[in-house]
C-alpha cells in the first residue's frame, strides 16, 4: 500500500490546495450522477461539469506541486494525502443527495468559483492567471446551468419546491465557511496571488439572492454551525470518498494507463 505524502504548510501552497481540492472533491460527487441523472441530457451535462472541474483541479494541483518544490505531481497530490491534508470546502464533500441538493450545491459552488476565477485572472502569479482565464468560462456555464435548474425546481410543482427548499436549508449551513478569512488568505492577498475569499461574500450573496428571487425561494436563516473543511477538519463523509478515490493509486503505486 502506497504511503501518504507530507504537504508543505506554505500559505501559497495551502491557498491553491483550497481551490484545487474543492474542484476535485466536487467533481467526484458530481460524477456519481453519471448514468443516474433524471434525464439523458442532464446525465451528459453533469458528466461534462465533473470533467471541467477535474481539469481545473489538475491544473491547480500541478501548480501547487511546482510551488511546493517537493517533486509532487498532481496525481500524488490528488490521491496520496491523508484526509487532514485536504483543504476543500465541506459543502463539496457532502453525499450526492437527491437531484435538488445537487442543483443547490452546484449553484452555490459554481457562483463562488466563477467569482474567484474572475479575480484570479489578475493574479500576480502568471500561471494561476492563465488557469483562471480558461476556468472562468467553464464556471460561468456551470453557474448558469445550475441556476436554471434551481428556478425550474423552485417555481414548479409542490414536490419539486419542497425538495429544493429542503436542499437549500441543508446547504446553507455550509455557506459561512466559504468566506472565513485566515492567515492563508491574508498572505495570498499581500503577495498578489489571489483575493481573500471574504472579499467574494458580498457579490456571491447578491448573485445568489437574484437566483432565489427568480426561483421564488426565500433565503434560509443563518445558523451558529460552522464547518471547517478548509482547515482540514472534515465531515464524516470525507473518509469514504477518499477511500474510493485513492484505492487504485494506493494499491498499485505509480500505475499508469
Amino acid at each position: 500500500m502506497q504511503a501518504s505524502i507530507a504537504i508543505d504548510p506554505k500559505p501559497e501552497v495551502q491557498y491553491l490546495l483550497r481551490i484545487g481540492d474543492t474542484c476535485l472533491i466536487l467533481a467526484q460527487r458530481i460524477s456519481e450522477w453519471s448514468g443516474h441523472a433524471p434525464i439523458l441530457e442532464e446525465d451528459i451535462a453533469l458528466s461534462n461539469t465533473a470533467l471541467d472541474l477535474i481539469g481545473q483541479a489538475r491544473a491547480v494541483l500541478m501548480h501547487a506541486g511546482q510551488l511546493e518544490g517537493r517533486g509532487h505531481d498532481e496525481d500524488q497530490l490528488a490521491f496520496l494525502r491523508d484526509e487532514k491534508d485536504y483543504r476543500n470546502l465541506t459543502l463539496a464533500e457532502l453525499p450526492r443527495g437527491d437531484f435538488a441538493f445537487t442543483v443547490v450545491r452546484n449553484t452555490f459552488c459554481a457562483t463562488l468559483l466563477k467569482l474567484l476565477w474572475e479575480r484570479l485572472h489578475d493574479s500576480a502569479d502568471a500561471e494561476l492567471a492563465a488557469i483562471a482565464g480558461k476556468a472562468v468560462k467553464e464556471a460561468r456555464y456551470h453557474q448558469q446551468h445550475a441556476a436554471d435548474w434551481m428556478v425550474r425546481l423552485g417555481d414548479s410543482t409542490d414536490e419539486s419546491r419542497r425538495r429544493v427548499e429542503r436542499a437549500l436549508a441543508e446547504a446553507w449551513l455550509y455557506v459561512p465557511e466559504m468566506f472565513e478569512s485566515d492567515a492563508v488568505d491574508a498572505a495570498a492577498k499581500t503577495s498578489g496571488l489571489g483575493p481573500s475569499w471574504s472579499e467574494l461574500e458580498a457579490p456571491w450573496r447578491a448573485e445568489i439572492q437574484s437566483i432565489l428571487q427568480e426561483a421564488t425561494l426565500a433565503e434560509p436563516k443563518a445558523a451558529a454551525f460552522r464547518s471547517t473543511g478548509k482547515r482540514g477538519l472534515h465531515s464524516e463523509h470525507m473518509g469514504y470518498i477518499l477511500a474510493e478515490m485513492q484505492h487504485l493509486q494506493r494499491s498499485f503505486p505509480g500505475g499508469v494507463w
